[in-house]
């Protein structure tokens, strides 16, 4: 049997998918697994900023999986993760996301963390993220959540940009947002 998707798109913010508080994955089925492929293929079409990851919700559905950004440039699918310890260290990143085009925060996160999480093939994982991954873990877990950046930005009091067009050589012009 031949399973067809829709044409998979990311759900726009203030769409309440994106607030979902998503459910275990209970078994990596055939169905799953093509659904992230799907996901890798839909994030690679992000360019400028370009797309580092995508959580479940963030193309309607409601398990806990999302693709992540490798060192190599490959993607990896993550399901049921868990954020295990973080450390006491942090970082100011600059944060966008796909369903909030044109908006970046500063938000500040874990420069590492300890997860857990389930691979492809059903099997247990435990390790330590450092660095831009770690950056997109975080990012792609509180979607799981039902949290964006923005509620971030603002629990953090930080700041908030919108892109207003490009400059001459073609690079975003950015004006800070009131809030």
């Amino acid at each position: 049997m031949v399973l067809k998707f829709p044409l998979m798109k990311v759900v726009m913010a203030p769409d309440q998918r994106l607030r979902v508080k998503t459910k275990l994955v209970k078994k990596i089925t055939p169905p799953l697994l093509k659904i992230t492929r799907e996901m890798i293929k839909l994030t690679k079409t992000f360019k400028d900023p370009d797309g580092v990851g995508l959580a479940s919700t963030q193309v309607g559905l409601d398990e806990q999986y999302f693709i992540a950004l490798q060192d190599n440039n490959s993607f990896k699918a993550y399901f049921n993760p868990k954020i295990i310890k973080g450390s006491k260290a942090t970082k100011v990143f600059t944060e966008g996301c796909l369903s909030i085009p044109n908006y970046w925060g500063e938000v500040t996160r874990h420069i590492w963390v300890d997860v857990e999480y389930m691979d492809q093939t059903g099997k247990h994982q435990k390790e330590r993220l450092k660095g831009l991954l770690a950056h997109i873990f975080q990012h792609e877990f509180d979607h799981l959540q039902g949290k964006l950046f923005m509620d971030l930005v603002l629990e953090q009091k930080s700041r908030l940009f919108k892109v207003i067009g490009k400059d001459r050589a073609g690079e975003d012009v950015f004006e800070e947002v009131a809030l």
